[in-house]
């Protein structure tokens, strides 16, 4: 959603000093009275009446972690999440090491230039 312009912000707080209505407000620049009644207050306890910073939601675990999960991937192409985990001490879940291991864009295939195993399928 997108936020109110900084010039609506004080064209409603100029009406709202002026002596209009927190209602009357709201119905001539059709938004709604309580977002004017949070404006009044946001400035009244701050002092500001811009838009506030959006909030981008938690870091994931792993991202601190990131040259590690590579360097252990580069080292050990075929191993095992639990391994990854225990060999080179990762202090992430299973389930958040394949997050991360999607999100970094690393495989853990086996390669297919080794020889091939002796045993045959009957």
């Amino acid at each position: 959603m997108k936020t109110y312009s900084l010039d609506l912000r004080e064209r409603v707080l100029a009406d709202v000093d002026a002596g209009m209505k927190t209602s009357a407000v709201a119905a001539k620049y059709t938004v709604s009275t309580a977002w004017v009644r949070r404006l009044k207050q946001r400035r009244a306890a701050t002092g500001q009446i811009g838009p506030k910073p959006q909030r981008r939601g938690r870091v994931a675990r792993w991202v601190t972690h990131a040259e590690a999960i590579r360097d252990a991937v580069r080292r050990d192409p075929d191993a095992t999440l639990d391994e990854y985990r225990t060999k080179f001490g990762l202090p992430l879940s299973r389930a958040g090491l394949a997050r991360a291991l999607v999100a970094l864009g690393l495989t853990r295939k086996k390669s297919r230039s080794g020889r091939a195993s002796r045993t045959v399928r009957t």
